[in-house]
């Protein structure tokens, strides 16, 4: 086994009633997808879904079919993103709650928690004037972490859930601003022994240049160090192990400070006049840290970045994503975990279906199965 590629998934796609609220009747990010348009010569939008079409996770043939495919490309399993935000309040759990009790499809998956507010400019990524929270994330203690666990029990239970060194592997997305994860790690820890579950592996996303002004100074030699010690700090929460997220490091690998400067101000007060544009060969170049080779440590491979289905001349775009450059990205990955324990050789795959984000793997109109032969070719 090459790698243990574990592919997140958005479980967005179907309509709920926070998002018909706030944009509108029947709301999904397909409405972002199809509304997208070119924003200079030769960029790829709208991207158009092939094979599934735009899909509703309702629909369990639609699952079946994302399974199928990620199988065949050699992705282990899903992991789904979870929206808890305390006080029992939780959004688009649907499709993984159908997967678990439906029992099928018959592959694997687990959790990450997306633990971040939500307000009227999620789906968007454009600031206004009256943003406001829909749910703001909160961590209220130890009988509020007892409900999140027993809420998530049947989850846990389901033998597809994926493990590693025999726990369950569960993902954090913003260990640093979660001040009680020790006492989280606990109580959660003492409620699987309690279940007779085996524990959890945790795993927290480490963004390797946290703050780009930190960085003002610095030469590239200098990012890896600042890359270092993230991944340290992170480390220092108590977590099991730490996922790179490294757009920032190969964003100033790639053209430096000063275009990331010039990108920042003109999304702030020009509205987007000068895109922010990376051409994505070299972000794959440049996108591994040298820390990934510890067993600890799990690189990421990014299927493309181009938000722009969201945020129109906001977003930071990555242009020419294509499924020879994804290879190269998926092979740079598979180097950096081939001397680790096979439990250890995961690779976090971003992301499966994030369509409004650019970064998806399944089929579209131009690419066809394109990336999907890419990934089943590297680690074969």
């Amino acid at each position: 086994m090459k790698a243990r590629v574990i592919a997140y998934y958005l479980p967005q796609y179907h309509p709920v009633e926070v998002n018909d609220k706030y944009w509108g009747k029947g709301f999904t990010e397909w409405v972002n997808v199809a509304k997208a348009r070119p924003l200079f010569r030769g960029h790829d939008e709208p991207r158009i879904p092939a094979d599934l079409g735009f899909y509703d996770l309702r629909l369990p043939e639609v699952r079946e079919e994302q399974a199928r495919l990620a199988r065949e490309a050699g992705v282990e399993g899903f992991c789904y993103w979870h929206y808890w935000f305390g006080n029992g309040d939780e959004v688009l759990e649907k499709p993984l709650d159908e997967v678990v009790r439906t029992k099928s499809p018959d592959f694997p998956f687990c959790i990450g928690w997306a633990n971040h507010s939500w307000t009227t400019r999620t789906w968007t990524n454009a600031r206004s004037s009256d943003d406001g929270y829909i749910f703001k994330q909160e961590y209220l203690g130890p009988e509020e972490y007892k409900r999140h666990f027993l809420r998530l029990l049947p989850i846990f239970q389901d033998e597809r859930y994926i493990k590693v060194d025999g726990k369950l592997l569960f993902t954090i997305f913003d260990i640093h601003g979660f001040k009680d994860f020790s006492t989280f790690k606990q109580v959660w820890n003492e409620l699987a022994r309690e279940y007779m579950l085996p524990g959890f592996y945790f795993v927290a996303h480490a963004n390797t240049i946290p703050v780009v002004s930190a960085v003002k100074s610095a030469s590239h030699k200098n990012l890896e160090k600042i890359a270092h010690k993230a991944i340290e700090d992170t480390l220092a929460t108590g977590v099991d192990a730490v996922e790179t997220l490294n757009l920032q490091y190969a964003e100033l690998k790639t053209k430096g400070l000063l275009h990331k400067v010039i990108g920042a101000i003109s999304r702030k007060h020009l509205n987007g006049f000068f895109l922010e544009k990376y051409d994505y060969q070299k972000i794959v170049e440049n996108y591994q840290v040298a820390d990934s080779v510890r067993e600890n440590v799990f690189p990421e491979i990014l299927v493309g970045n181009d938000r722009s289905p969201r945020a129109g001349r906001k977003a930071i775009i990555y242009d020419k994503a294509t499924p020879d450059a994804f290879y190269e990205g998926v092979t740079r990955a598979v180097e950096q975990v081939s001397e680790k324990d096979s439990e250890h050789r995961i690779i976090f795959l971003n992301s499966w279906n994030e369509w409004g984000e650019g970064s998806y793997m399944e089929p579209d109109q131009r690419y066809g199965h394109g990336f999907l032969e890419a990934l089943r070719r590297a680690l074969n």
